[in-house]
């Protein structure tokens, strides 16, 4: 008789993966917790406050019947320190209510614990031995609690050697509740004891003086409510500050010095931004069957004749890490050529390896998780990383496979450039740039530049104090704020190199009037290339090469990462520079000079690179939603009201001596093609190319620059432009409405060879001067100044 054959699961699998496989699922579902975060940290807060009240009442005797059972059960159990029980009640709910600057966990809990019941024994310890537990019976001592301790300590070692344990618990209790050091007990221990004045000086005026974070950078963090802007100092140049009323501007010749003095701006006071603004993030990474996968990576590699041993596993919010051990032999070559076979065997796409890890001689095959935990800036906010931080303008960039927080500092960066396909994360990056910095600066200590050719991603943040114009959104209104941004570099410059100060850091630990930083961020790259490259790529540069010192940082985004707009030069001078997924790998050589961005999963997982890592590291974007942003903004303005902007960061300079344009005429080559063009009576690239012996590019700057002047009209198709001025007495003609100069004129007679020169300071003097040097021009005899009929008929010919 035939034996039935077994139809089932295999002879070689087991039940416990599926199992353990349906219980996650299970628990990951159908045990979510049912209420948030912050509802459970209410419902704690309430029943520490009732229960710190009724023990109060309690010990007072006016709580009822209910009241003499917990005095005396209190009693029981804290003997003569019965007071403690209601203090730290009170404690923890206020640190409880400030979940942003106090961490509390178990571990904190247990130090609470061990401090209590140490010190319970050591108020127990003075009482006799033979009378030590009818004395906790009757509430004296430290109660049964401090005969937990105390009764078999002195058993054991006596009354002194007692003294030294409970002594040593005592302050082992306060290490852990506080997750301090020992030298930092006492300072802990004194904060506790001043808690209670805090509180009251804190409700009791409106000066807030302690910081939000840690202060252990002094530097970082203004104590000071009434912190004023730096004083915008006119340097030794002819140029007028900028920003300052029209009314109050003076005339001046070329050689007027001002000399550097102070505008102070609106005062800002610190705002201290709640964490509860921002969303806790519960969800949590599946990564699937480890230690499967493991077995399928090393059995697929010895298919290929490569023989590794498998390392630790580390599970990040987006993708799970595996690490390798190549054997000795082994090229990374033959790895890394695998990566579509290891996608096939563990059937996820795309992997990516990271052939050899910085600082291990690992490799590492990250494979993408089944499910993707969302990072959230508060978490990262919260974290000890940041809260460990060393600059107040450091930026949250995400987790790292292991999920580790990355903080980046934008002293050291100090521009960052951000690059990736649509939808891939950028904006959600700039987005949470801003918050981190608007979480740790008030608005005298930073203000920002917001630039959004889009139109409909920035505007959200109009009215924030920090901002020191509305978001711009206009090509032509970028490129006067990048002037001003120039501009206000040199000042800066000029205000360290008279004042003996390197940078930006040592200025403001030794002046009194603190000098902000400026940050930069346009949304839309492309945009701006591609109506003015020429400019914009220069006052960029030029902002990159030199504006670190003065505190001003850029942050440039696009979504097309061609080489047109992601010029050499520009990456030549911004090395730190985030890429999200491309479509191809030269989009992403373009970005960061490494394949690998296109492997990239989208929905904000990066390619990080600076310039200390050798290597790109993985990232998995920090989220901030909408509704966060409009919270954090809503309680900005309500804290510092409306905003002091600037209007003339955005507006066109009048002329090129109002210290917006950091190269004067721009051009050393201008005047001479000035004098080209009012001599020929033609305008034109080429004409310029063959007589300055100059580029198409350089010769088109010059034309512009010649139109804003009004010498030249503005471009007609393919026709040479329109001259506007033919003569040199035009020229000087045109040259009168500017009303910050003044002018000198110098008329040459050529029959007589004699030079007269006549002070302008009057418009109708100026004309009447032109008018008689076109007579001399047109006559070739002397003017007749005296005739006045004479100059009126020449005047009007002159017009």
């Amino acid at each position: 008789m035939a034996r039935k054959r077994r139809v089932g699961r295999p002879r070689g699998s087991s039940k416990k993966s599926s199992y353990r496989q349906r219980d996650e699922n299970f628990d990951d579902e159908d045990f979510a917790p049912l209420l948030s975060p912050e509802t459970r940290r209410g419902i704690a807060i309430i029943l520490f406050l009732v229960l710190a009240a009724i023990s109060i009442l309690s010990l007072f005797g006016i709580a009822g019947v209910l009241g003499v059972s917990i005095k005396y059960a209190l009693g029981q159990l804290f003997g003569a320190a019965t007071w403690l029980f209601p203090i730290i009640l009170l404690i923890l709910s206020y640190l409880i209510i400030l979940p942003n600057r106090y961490a509390i966990g178990f571990i904190n809990y247990f130090g609470v614990f061990l401090f209590v019941i140490s010190f319970n024994g050591l108020l127990h310890l003075r009482l006799p031995l033979d009378s030590a537990i009818e004395a906790a019976a009757a509430g004296h001592g430290g109660g049964y609690l401090g005969l937990l301790l105390s009764w078999p300590l002195q058993r054991l070692m006596g009354l002194w050697a007692s003294l030294i344990v409970l002594v040593a618990l005592l302050l082992i209790g306060l290490m852990i509740a506080f997750n301090t050091s020992f030298s930092g007990v006492a300072g802990k221990s004194k904060a506790v004891g001043g808690l209670f004045s805090r509180l009251h000086q804190r409700f009791a005026s409106d000066s807030d003086d302690e910081e939000y974070y840690s202060q252990d950078d002094e530097e970082d963090y203004s104590d000071s409510a009434t912190e004023t802007l730096l004083a915008e100092a006119a340097v030794e140049t002819p140029t007028v500050a900028a920003g300052a009323p029209n009314s109050e501007a003076k005339q001046f010749s070329s050689k007027t010095v001002n000399e550097p003095k102070p505008i102070l701006a609106k005062k800002y006071k610190k705002i201290d931004i709640p964490l509860d603004l921002l969303m806790e993030q519960t969800d949590k990474p599946l990564a699937g069957d480890i230690k499967a996968n493991q077995d399928r990576i090393q059995k697929t590699l010895e298919n290929f004749g490569i023989a590794v041993e498998m390392g630790e596993v580390s599970v990040g919010p987006t993708v799970t890490q595996y690490t390798i051990k190549p054997a000795e032999g082994v090229k990374l070559s033959q790895i890394t050529t695998l990566h579509n076979d290891l996608a096939l065997a563990l059937a996820a796409h795309p992997i990516r390896i990271e052939a050899p890890i910085p600082g291990k001689s690992l490799v590492g095959i990250e494979v993408p998780n089944q499910s993707i935990a969302t990072v959230g800036l508060r978490d990262i906010l919260a974290s000890k990383e940041f809260a460990t931080r060393k600059s107040s303008i450091s930026v949250v960039l995400g987790k790292d496979v292991a999920g580790t927080p990355w903080i980046g500092n934008m002293t050291t960066m100090p521009h960052m450039l951000i690059a990736g396909a649509t939808g891939s994360g950028k904006t959600v990056c700039i987005n949470s740039i801003i918050i981190s910095l608007l979480y740790q600066n008030s608005p005298s200590s930073l203000r920002l530049i917001l630039v959004d050719p889009k139109r409909v991603e920035l505007p959200v943040y109009n009215g924030v104090p920090h901002l020191l114009t509305p978001v711009i959104t206009d090509v032509k209104k970028t490129i006067n704020a990048l002037k001003w941004l120039i501009s206000e570099m040199d000042r800066r410059f000029e205000l360290l190199a008279k004042t003996g100060h390197r940078d930006i850091h040592s200025f403001n630990k030794t002046s009194k009037d603190k000098m902000p930083y400026l940050v930069l961020i346009i949304d839309e790259l492309a945009d701006l290339m591609q109506t003015s490259a020429n400019e914009v790529e220069g006052y960029i540069i030029r902002l990159a090469q030199l504006a670190r010192a003065t505190g001003i940082h850029l942050v440039l985004a696009t979504q097309r990462p061609s080489v047109d707009v992601i010029t050499g030069l520009i990456k030549a001078n911004v090395t730190t520079r985030i890429a999200f997924a491309v479509a191809s790998g030269t989009d992403s050589r373009t970005i960061l000079d490494h394949a690998g961005a296109e492997k990239l999963l989208g929905r904000g997982d990066m390619l990080y690179i600076t310039a200390s890592l050798s290597k790109p590291k993985r990232l998995q974007g920090v989220f901030v939603s909408d509704d966060e942003i409009r919270r954090v903004v809503e309680y900005i303005k309500g804290q510092n009201g409306q905003p002091d902007y600037d209007a003339s960061i955005t507006e066109k300079p009048a002329s090129a001596g109002n210290g917006l344009d950091y190269n004067g005429d721009g051009d050393d080559l201008l005047e001479e093609a000035r004098d080209l063009v009012i001599t020929a009576g033609k305008a034109s690239a080429s004409y310029l190319q063959r007589r300055l012996r100059i580029g198409y590019a350089r010769a088109a700057r010059l034309l512009d620059l010649l139109e804003n002047e009004g010498i030249i009209g503005p471009a007609d198709g393919a026709r040479p432009r329109d001259v506007l001025i033919t003569t040199e007495e035009d020229l000087d003609q045109n040259s009168l409405n500017d009303d910050e100069a003044n002018i000198e004129y110098e008329e040459t007679d050529d029959d007589d060879t004699a030079e007269s020169e006549e002070s302008a300071t009057d418009t109708t003097e100026a004309a009447a001067v032109l008018a008689e040097a076109a007579e001399a021009s047109a006559d070739d005899q002397p003017t007749d100044a005296d005739d006045a009929d004479d100059e009126d008929i020449n005047k009007h010919e002159l017009i």
